[in-house]
C-alpha cells in the first residue's frame, strides 16, 4: 500500500492555470474525496497523479517515490474512468483480464485474480457476458473489477458514478466504500456531488478555480467551513446567507440583515467583537431553520418573518422556500407543518448553529 504526496503542484494549459500550488498529503488506505464544481481542477490533480497530464510545477510522490517522470504503466495505480471504457467484442472475464495478459502475467494467476473480483463485485454469473448483455450497474462493477485485478498501491476514481441512475448510485457508492474497506487500499475519489463526497471519504479535498479552498473530514467541513464558498458547497440544500452589519445594543449584539435584527449568542461576543460595526455574511443551514409549530429541543431561537413561495413535500420533511424585501431563504420543516404556499410565516433559527463570514475575503469568523 502506499501514500500519496502532492507538493506545490501546478498545472497550466497556456495562459490557464488549471491547479494552483497543490499540496496534500494522502494517507495510506485513506479515501480521500475531490470534489468541487465543474472546471476546478479535481479532474486534472487525478490525472496528473496517474502520470495521464504532465505536471507544470512541483512533485508528486507515491510513498516515498517521486513519480513526476514515471510512466503511467510504471506507478502501481488503477484508475476507473466515468466512461467505462469496455471492449465491445470481449467477454466480461476478458475484459477484466486484459490488463493482465498485456503483463504477461501467469494464466493461472489471472484467473484466480479475475474470480476473486468477480466475487468481491458479485458478477460471477456475468463473465461469459458481452458488454452490450449488461446493464449500466453492472458495466461500473466491471469497470471496477478491472482496476482491482491489477492489485495496485492506489485506486483513482475520476466520477465513476455518473452515468447511473439515482437509485444505482446509492446502491454503488455503498459498494465502492466496502469495496475500500475490504481491500484496504488508498483511494482517491473525484466527483462533482458533495453527497458522494459527504457518504464516502475519510476526508474531502473542496476546491474552486483550481486552488484548494479547505480539506478536513466530511463532519468537520460540514459544522467548521472555512469560507462562503465551501459553506455553500456542502449541504444540499446550500446555506443561506444574508448580507448584515453587527451592531450592539444594551450590552447584546445583534447581526441587522435589513429584513430583521436577530441576537447574536452571548457565548460568540468576544469573538464577533473586532467587526462590531462592520459589513459581515450571515449565515444558517435549512436544517437549522425550523417551523415553530414543531421546534425541536435544546435550540437557541430566533423567530424570522416571511412569505412563502415555494413548498417541496419530500416524505421526510417540507423544504419551505421564504421571501423578504431584500433576501431568500429556505427552512427544512417537520412533514407536519401547515405552512402553505402564499401565506406568512414566522420560522425559527437556531442561533446556536449560526454562521458568520468577513465580507471582504469571505473566510469563516472564528
Amino acid at each position: 500500500m502506499a501514500s500519496v504526496t502532492y507538493k506545490h503542484v501546478t498545472k497550466r494549459f497556456g495562459d490557464v492555470v488549471a491547479v494552483s500550488d497543490l499540496n496534500i498529503e494522502v494517507a495510506d488506505k485513506e479515501f480521500l474525496v475531490f470534489v468541487g464544481p465543474s472546471g476546478c481542477g479535481k479532474s486534472t490533480s487525478l490525472r496528473m497523479l496517474a502520470g495521464l497530464e504532465e505536471i507544470t510545477e512541483g512533485e508528486i510522490y507515491i510513498g516515498d517515490r517521486l513519480v513526476n517522470d514515471v510512466p503511467p504503466k510504471d506507478r502501481d495505480i488503477a484508475m476507473v474512468f466515468q466512461s467505462y471504457a469496455l471492449y465491445p467484442h470481449m467477454t466480461v472475464y476478458d475484459n477484466m483480464a486484459f490488463g493482465l495478459k498485456l503483463r504477461k502475467t501467469p494464466k493461472q494467476e489471472i484467473d484466480r485474480r479475475v474470480k476473486e473480483a468477480a466475487d468481491i463485485l458479485n458478477i460471477g454469473d456475468l463473465l461469459d457476458r458481452k458488454p452490450k448483455q449488461l446493464s449500466g450497474g453492472q458495466r461500473q462493477r466491471v469497470a471496477v473489477g478491472r482496476a482491482i485485478v491489477r492489485e495496485p498501491n492506489v485506486f483513482l476514481m475520476d466520477e465513476p458514478l455518473s452515468n447511473l441512475d439515482a437509485k444505482l448510485r446509492v446502491q454503488a457508492r455503498g459498494e465502492i466504500s466496502k469495496l475500500h474497506m475490504r481491500l484496504g487500499t488508498t483511494f482517491i475519489y473525484v466527483t462533482h456531488d458533495q453527497t458522494e463526497a459527504m457518504t464516502m471519504g475519510s476526508r474531502i479535498v473542496v476546491l474552486k478555480d483550481g486552488i484548494l479552498q479547505q480539506i478536513d473530514t466530511p463532519q468537520h467541513l460540514y459544522d467548521l467551513p472555512g469560507n462562503v464558498f465551501v459553506a455553500g458547497f456542502i449541504g444540499s440544500p446550500a446555506m443561506n446567507f444574508f448580507d448584515a452589519t453587527l451592531t450592539e445594543t444594551n450590552g447584546i449584539m445583534y447581526a441587522d440583515c435589513r429584513d430583521f435584527r436577530i441576537a447574536i449568542p452571548g457565548e460568540r461576543r468576544s469573538v464577533y467583537q473586532p467587526y462590531l460595526g462592520k459589513a459581515v455574511i450571515f449565515g444558517i443551514r435549512p436544517e437549522h431553520v425550523h417551523d415553530p409549530d414543531y421546534p425541536p429541543p435544546g435550540i437557541v431561537p430566533a423567530l424570522v418573518e416571511g412569505r412563502i413561495d415555494v413548498t417541496e413535500l419530500m416524505g421526510n420533511e417540507v423544504l419551505a422556500y421564504f421571501t423578504l424585501p431584500h433576501a431568500e431563504f429556505i427552512g427544512r420543516f417537520d412533514p407536519r407543518t401547515k405552512a402553505t404556499i402564499g401565506s406568512t410565516k414566522t420560522a425559527i433559527f437556531d442561533m446556536s448553529r449560526m454562521h458568520l463570514f468577513d465580507k471582504q475575503t469571505e473566510n469563516a469568523i472564528r
